[in-house]
């Protein structure tokens, strides 16, 4: 029965067809829909892939809609989140006329905190002109939204200091305490969710609220028939955040600044919570400063060796204890002071368990950022916690992606997900690769750890920038490779006359960058990991996509090395097994910028000779889609000079 309703929705002149402009019939997209009809009817677990064209959304909306049911779907980004809920599932809800409701539940920091802005407007203690301009703005769009969402703003940046100052976070909600909370935000979104026959999620909510049964959000899971992960190539790294326990300077930086403002509307006369706070705050900067550099990753063994680090850490969790102390003292005062008190009390339990932490899946590691420190405490297998998840009750759960096997063996991914009882499928893109691009791998590259290696990138990506005339993103695996290329490119073109616009990421946001490439058709893109996925350009504008070397993991990564020592002390090939898939399938997303429709055209250039060198490349661009290859430059300018 809805074997042969899905296919009358996908057939050339079927549902989709009529009611959804630009649609084409393909049988990549069909197939895929009935193996989920099909998972979905029986409960089972579906890994599948889906290369780039297959309609991948459609192929598992039409399914959950029509086959009934309380449907979960959790989005890698917020861009596919809107996106779904905004347009594809009002489209395919529409064209097949089922009555479902639909809702989307977002983390509370996108939602205005009536509580937090009252007191930012009556406090104007704010950090520049714009903050003070931007919280009139934001009262008035509260007085009027439904929804609260801060992504409905538009005349308030994104990234505006004033948003920490008005939505809330996990420690500083009052929850049942607030005066506001009839009237809060999140709580109505909640509400909505619960109610809803299909709820669109994002990754990191799904595992903050359902997997550490938090927000008050676990009523949504056992409610639900089925779970749909897209982008869910992603799922191992988000799941590692929060199976792991994590603590930072800047929780308890962001913890002393709600006192200060506790203490000056609220105890004034208790002078000892006037004291406590700088000494802590001191403290946090003081342990900030045992760290030479920002961006360094450490495992903990190195962190402990640094001169200072048990000192400073000490009297970081000591003052933190005495400001904590005080504030019991107070807590009965007001819930504001009670709700300091209690993440006093949980952020000190935090750190104590960090330090001492004897989990032997776990890995403790320290993240330093310019004026924080994170300590990190990360499974190394996820397997068992989610494992635990998908067999409390029946339910159907499905993980798609464009990238998640490598040569159509899904073992990697299986093993990092505890997928043992999984299905799993893969039906490449429907684009014609051999016609439509090119995969060049230049001659004559260095190997990948020389001191030229970068210098010789961009000699060999320079022919290809004139003959394509710019259009073109070019990916590098590190920052610091990133501006090394952007600045020798400038170069380049200045000695060359080349007067392709050079856009850089980092110069502003993505969207904006992505906007000015756009609009622009002949610009170069010069980014590193915001551009290998996610991003979405059709049209000759990008028309080359060059990478500079192969993504491996960087070895000196303490959660990659640990996780690698293990594998290997298990008698496993880790290189094989970890390091070799992980590469390919942030290749294969890199790789995926350049062909998005039927009409597209384009070349791939990857410079990392390895992949003609070592044993393991012919692995790697065999898991590529099927490009017609070459290493001859005059086969690249053949193939701009005949577009």
């Amino acid at each position: 029965m809805i074997t042969n309703k899905i296919k009358q929705v996908f057939e050339a002149n079927g549902i989709l067809a009529t009611h959804i402009e630009g649609y084409h019939a393909r049988s990549q997209q069909l197939e895929m829909a009935l193996a989920i009809a099909d998972a979905i009817e029986n409960n089972t677990q579906l890994v599948a892939e889906a290369g780039t064209g297959t309609g991948k959304t459609f192929a598992y909306l039409v399914p959950a809609l029509l086959t009934g049911g309380k449907v979960i779907i959790s989005t890698g980004t917020k861009n596919l989140q809107d996106q779904l809920f905004s347009r594809d599932l009002p489209n395919v809800r529409d064209a097949l006329k089922v009555p479902v409701t639909v809702a989307m539940l977002k983390g509370r920091s996108n939602y205005v905190c009536h509580y937090h802005l009252e007191r930012a407007a009556n406090e104007g203690r704010f950090t520049s002109r714009e903050d003070a301009k931007y919280v009139h703005l934001i009262k008035s769009f509260t007085e009027n939204s439904k929804t609260g969402d801060k992504s409905e703003l538009n005349t308030v940046p994104e990234n505006a200091t004033i948003w920490q100052n008005v939505t809330s976070t996990r420690d500083n909600c009052l929850g049942g305490d607030c005066n506001f909370y009839k009237e809060c935000f999140v709580m109505e979104a909640r509400k909505q969710a619960l109610a809803a026959d299909v709820v669109v999620v994002n990754h990191h909510l799904f595992f903050a609220d359902v997997m550490l049964r938090d927000e008050g959000v676990a009523e949504l899971l056992p409610s639900a028939n089925t779970v749909i992960f897209d982008e869910a190539h992603q799922l191992p790294e988000v799941a590692g955040l929060f199976f792991g326990e994590d603590v930072s300077t800047s929780q308890i930086i962001e913890l002393a600044r709600d006192c200060t403002n506790a203490h000056l509307s609220l105890a004034k006369d208790c002078v000892a919570l006037g004291e406590s706070i700088p000494l802590l705050e001191k403290a946090c900067k003081d342990f900030r400063l045992v760290f030479a550099y920002e961006g360094s990753r450490m495992p903990v063994q190195k962190a402990l060796a640094l001169k200072g680090f048990d000192a400073a850490f000490n009297l970081m969790q000591s003052k933190l204890t005495e400001m904590t102390a005080v504030l019991e003292t107070q807590a009965a005062r007001d819930p504001l002071l009670e709700k300091c008190w209690q993440r006093g009390e949980a952020l000190g339990a935090q750190l104590t368990s960090w330090f001492k932490a004897q989990n032997t899946n776990l890995v403790r590691w320290v993240e330093v950022f310019t004026h924080s420190v994170q300590l990190h405490a990360t499974p190394l297998s996820v397997a068992e916690s989610f494992g635990k998840q998908l067999n409390a009750q029946p339910r159907a759960w499905i993980f798609t992606s464009a990238t998640l096997a490598v040569k159509n063996d899904f073992s990697h991914y299986i093993a990092q997900m505890g997928l043992n009882a999984a299905t799993t499928a893969a039906w490449q893109s429907p684009f014609d690769y051999q016609a439509q691009a090119l995969f060049y791998v230049p001659p004559e590259m260095p190997d990948p750890n020389s001191p030229n290696y970068t210098s010789s990138v961009v000699a060999a990506a320079l022919p290809v920038l004139q003959a394509s005339g710019g259009r073109a993103f070019v990916l590098s695996t590190s920052l610091r490779a990133m501006r090394e290329i952007h600045a020798l490119l400038k170069e380049a073109f200045s000695a060359n006359g080349i007067e392709s616009p050079l856009l850089l990421q980092g110069d502003s946001s993505r969207t904006e960058l992505l906007e000015r490439f756009r609009k622009l058709g002949n610009a170069v893109l010069v980014g590193s990991q915001s551009f290998w996925e996610g991003v979405d350009v059709r049209g000759e504008a990008l028309s080359v996509v060059i990478i500079d070397k192969l993504p491996f993991a960087p070895p000196d990564d303490p959660v990659l090395s640990a996780r690698v020592d293990k594998m290997n002390a298990e008698g496993k090939n880790a290189f094989m097994e970890y390091q070799l898939p992980y590469s390919v399938i942030t290749l294969k997303q890199g790789a995926g910028r350049l062909i998005r429709d039927e009409n597209d055209r384009g070349v791939l250039m990857i410079c990392d000779p390895r992949l003609i060198t070592k044993s393991y490349g012919k692995r790697i661009w065999q898991s590529l889609p099927p490009f017609k290859r070459t290493r001859e430059l005059v086969e690249v300018e053949a193939f701009f000079n005949h577009a």
